[in-house]
């Protein structure tokens, strides 16, 4: 097992491991001595590992119960935040107990909202059963929920106080979440660490415990330096910003780990027709995209992604930050106006 700690507002580990699900009860008790836990989760996970955190938590003292929730993007709005607060209130949770948020991105980012919101704020912890929670949306404490008008823009900054990350439940996750992952995990690599990046060209499975500790340490270094992202913080949000966008137009149906990949690549090839970049420094990341059978382009339009941008939450005033690579391991950010947004999207599309 490894252990990684973050010091930002609030100072708390990330254990990576094989098995800490049996385990969820003991390390949790240790941080947090309150004598409730509710379980959030979504019905795929709940039928998978629900049972077995909450024998956990029982074991550990706690007296439990689980809200679940219809998985998928589509339930990440305010009518599922409110039923999750309905569900603190009604059974009786108060400020020393626990949330616990058991699940993929979106159960993270729910239950730490619900968790930050309620009462003011009461305790929370994530274990993360997606490898994309693993490496990027369980560290760091961002929270938030979705409105008609785009991603995660109701939310706050709220750290957790312990996360779980049990690799074994990766062998139950499908092969098309396991490479939306693999689009997080590439990410780091391209902003920070070409190490990283070169690791990624053999087969990551066997690789597994040091490939989540190396994305989780990167993610809580810069984290550290800049928590609520008004700097450096930034860079995380390479292929992000025209991600977002594609998800939105296609109403969710192209997943997160797809979707920033497709932004990864326009972001590249923008920048290579710029001159920002390499045409080497683009093609490895294509080349990188298809390795892990994630798409490198889509049949949404430039026009619907320049309209999206409008509502990104990175956007500020007329100007907008874009993450831009000039080689592999090194990010910087760069401020677009809204006119030289388009045009950059368009070049980055452009075939």
């Amino acid at each position: 097992m490894r252990s990684v700690t973050i010091n930002a507002s609030k100072t708390y580990d990330i254990l990576i491991g094989d098995g800490l699900l049996s385990q969820a009860g003991e390390k949790i008790a240790a941080v947090c001595k309150g004598e409730s836990a509710l379980i959030v989760t979504d019905d795929a996970v709940n039928a998978l590992y629900g049972s077995a955190v909450e024998q956990s938590l029982q074991k550990a003292g706690y007296k439990t119960d689980r809200f679940v929730f219809q998985n998928g993007e589509q339930s990440k709005n305010l009518e599922t935040y409110t039923s999750i607060l309905s569900a603190l209130a009604k059974t009786n949770i108060s400020r020393s107990d626990v949330l616990v948020a058991l699940g993929g991105g979106v159960t993270g980012d729910m239950a730490g909202f619900a968790a930050a919101t309620y009462l003011r704020g009461i305790r929370f912890v994530q274990i993360p059963t997606t490898l994309l929670a693993m490496v990027d949306s369980s560290v760091g404490g961002k929270t938030a929920v979705d409105l008609p008008s785009g991603k995660n823009q109701v939310g706050v900054f709220y750290q957790p106080d312990i996360v779980l990350c049990d690799y074994s439940t990766l062998k139950t996750l499908p092969e098309e979440f396991f490479t939306d992952g693999c689009a997080e995990v590439i990410k780091h690599g391209v902003i920070l660490s070409a190490e990283l990046f070169d690791l990624l060209k053999k087969p990551i499975l066997p690789q597994m415990e040091d490939i989540i500790a190396r994305n989780v340490t990167i993610k809580s270094d810069i984290v550290m330096q800049d928590e609520r992202e008004t700097g450096i913080r930034q860079i995380l949000n390479f292929g992000h910003t025209i991600g977002h966008g594609i998800e939105k137009h296609s109403n969710y149906r192209i997943s997160h780990g797809k979707a920033v990949a497709i932004g990864m690549v326009v972001a590249s090839r923008g920048a290579w027709r710029m001159g920002l970049c390499s045409e080497d420094c683009h093609t490895e990341i294509v080349d990188m995209v298809k390795q892990y059978r994630l798409p490198d382009k889509t049949d949404i339009t430039p026009e619907q992604l320049i309209s999206a941008a409008f509502f990104d939450k990175k956007r500020s005033g007329k100007n907008i930050s874009l993450i831009i690579p000039e080689k592999i391991g090194k990010c910087v950010i760069k401020s677009f106006s809204m006119d030289e947004l388009a045009a950059f999207i368009k070049m980055g599309m452009s075939k």
